[in-house]
């Protein structure tokens, strides 16, 4: 199974999505089959780190995003992932201009697996750390919806 988090540049919200999901799924033993990457609709900040102030409220709450570094979302991606699942509507519309007749994958909101149906992840980009806090939060909830979902499909799979 793999899981692609998608926000406008992959600094802030997808990162810390993907950094919230692996650690979520080393807790729940499923670290060994499920890839995990993140990446932007933007190439502005292609090969840099996650913004300093995510890095810094991430690490707060025991998530590492240090070693992860920017990318732009590739043709390859719908065709490579299970789950391409973007931060907010804009994203989702750029994904849906981009993916290619007969992609397979589900292509959606990740708050979606909160409950929060429509809803999207905020960019804290131009605000103050509470933005970058309500993002831990939401991707928090959304990524303990998805390992659930992720948990039933593998169970269903046969050996």
């Amino acid at each position: 199974m793999r899981v692609l988090f998608v926000c406008l540049g992959n600094i802030c919200r997808s990162p810390t999505a993907e950094g919230v999901f692996r650690q979520q799924l080393e807790a729940a033993g499923l670290s060994e089959r499920v890839e995990v990457d993140s990446c932007g609709i933007a190439a502005w900040h292609v090969g840099k780190a996650p913004d300093p102030r995510t890095h810094e409220a991430a690490m707060r709450r025991g998530v590492d995003l240090g070693n992860l570094r920017a990318r732009q979302l590739a043709a390859d991606d719908f065709n490579r992932f299970d789950y391409l699942l973007a931060m907010d509507q804009a994203n989702l519309a750029a994904l849906h201009e981009q993916r290619p007749a007969g992609c397979r994958a589900h292509v959606g909101l990740f708050l979606d697996f909160a409950g929060h149906a429509g809803r999207e992840v905020p960019d804290p980009y131009y605000g103050g750390e509470q933005g970058f806090e309500e993002v831990l939060d939401l991707v928090d909830a959304a990524s303990r919806g998805l390992i659930e979902e992720i948990r039933q499909r593998l169970e269903a799979q046969p050996s």
